[in-house]
């Protein structure tokens, strides 16, 4: 999926000083991918060095909670 792509790099772009690993949080925050897009463009897009490899397993699934779409709770009152 290109858009993720060219979005990352607009963020990283807009903050040069992030690291690879917040600029992607920040790409799929809110964006309800599927966990297989977000584990394929996490292993293309974020530095080996912003990650432990043990910890990988469980970033994605975070990763995955942070895309989640969360309902917009003003219209429930």
């Amino acid at each position: 999926m290109k858009a993720i792509k060219v979005r990352f790099e607009k963020i990283q772009e807009r903050n040069p000083f992030w690291s690879s690993f917040i600029c992607f949080s920040e790409t799929i925050s809110g964006k309800n991918f599927k966990p297989e897009t977000i584990s394929r463009h996490f292993q293309k897009l974020v530095d080996k060095d912003d990650y432990s490899r043990s910890d990988k397993k469980e970033i994605l699934g975070q990763l995955c909670t942070l895309s989640e779409c969360v309902e917009d709770n003003r219209n429930q009152h």
